[in-house]
């Protein structure tokens, strides 16, 4: 590594570790972390499990079920999900968990693609039902990747206008956004927001090794919300097998870097028992990573994240559920 690769490198290492300053990181003794989600006052697992892969045809329904039970029995509370996964089988799956007890167990957290009043309330309906539940824990603006989102769901009409008469109905407890396309998507959704006054609880964003070095969430957004007290949600931590492709992190070193950044919850998708085990190993055992443990791993990935080849959720709409499927936004 060049002097001015070391520079770079050592200071996003030390940019790291001003943030978890506030955090107590590391995992009780065997046991699973919890830390605050923002101003809610809830405590969630640093672990949690991603709502995509347990609805895909090639995971059986009743390993899908296992896994959410094994998860919340291992000390696992937040589970992920979207009304538009697998077109709702992965809300049925995990409403077919949540029987017997488990509901009781479970963060419960889903999203809604509609920019209207009406599209967010009609698909949040639909959600109840296949999750099976009378109340979800945390309602999510689903993909907002579009510059004119933001503006959207605040006008009169618009699905926050929804998701709130939701709240106050008890149908939802607290509500956020998520997306994965762009740092300034978020910071406008964060300023619109504002604007109207309004509050959210939790904001969902890719946090990973790659991140670090292109088009930064962590870098960008992560310090603004922690400032405003909200829940930060971090997704993609090993970029769904793409990070592993570029063979200069195991998927150890990914959940373990994305752990160490002051995230509510590192999220996750399991689509076995080995994978969702290794997710509980690391959480049970985790310690925050050191300044130099950090700035190693960003020296590995630096070049491999520079075009964002293994972000094409960021370069790409592979990831855009919601632009192909327009209709959906209302």
């Amino acid at each position: 590594m060049n002097r001015k690769e070391f520079i770079r490198t050592a200071a996003a290492a030390a940019f790291v570790a001003r943030l978890t300053e506030r955090f107590a990181f590391a995992a009780p003794p065997g046991g699973m972390p919890y830390r605050p989600l923002g101003h809610t006052g809830e405590k969630v697992s640093l672990l949690g499990i991603g709502g995509y892969h347990i609805g895909k045809r090639s995971v059986p329904e009743s390993t899908a079920i296992d896994i959410i039970r094994t998860a919340l029995d291992g000390g696992v509370n937040f589970l992920d999900n979207s009304w538009d996964y697998n077109n709702g089988e992965s809300e049925a799956r995990m409403g077919k968990a949540l029987r017997d007890g488990y509901r009781t167990k479970a963060f419960v957290m889903t999203k809604v693609d509609g920019r209207t009043a009406r599209a967010a309330s009609q698909q949040l309906d639909e959600s109840l039902k296949r999750l099976q539940v009378d109340c979800i824990d945390l309602i999510q603006i689903h993909e907002v990747i579009r510059m004119d989102d933001p503006d959207r769901v605040f006008a009169p009409g618009g699905a926050i206008e929804a998701l709130v008469k939701a709240r106050d109905a008890g149908k939802v407890r607290y509500i956020g956004f998520t997306g994965h396309k762009s740092p300034d998507i978020h910071l406008h959704m964060l300023d619109v927001a504002d604007r109207h006054g309004f509050v959210f609880d939790a904001v969902q964003m890719p946090l990973n090794v790659m991140d670090a070095h292109f088009s930064s969430f962590g870098q960008r957004v992560l310090p603004v919300a922690l400032q405003k007290d909200i829940g930060v949600l971090g997704m993609k931590p090993i970029g769904d097998a793409m990070i592993l492709k570029s063979r200069t992190a195991t998927a150890v070193q990914c959940l373990q870097f994305a752990m160490t950044l002051p995230v509510s919850v590192c999220i996750t998708g399991c689509d076995s028992m080995k994978i969702l085990e290794q997710g509980l190993e690391v959480a049970r055992n985790f310690k925050p990573l050191g300044q130099g443990e950090v700035a190693a791993i960003l020296a590995k990935t630096e070049l491999a994240a520079s075009k964002g080849e293994f972000e094409l959720y960021k370069t790409t709409d592979r990831n855009d559920s919601t632009k192909r499927n327009l209709k959906n936004l209302g």
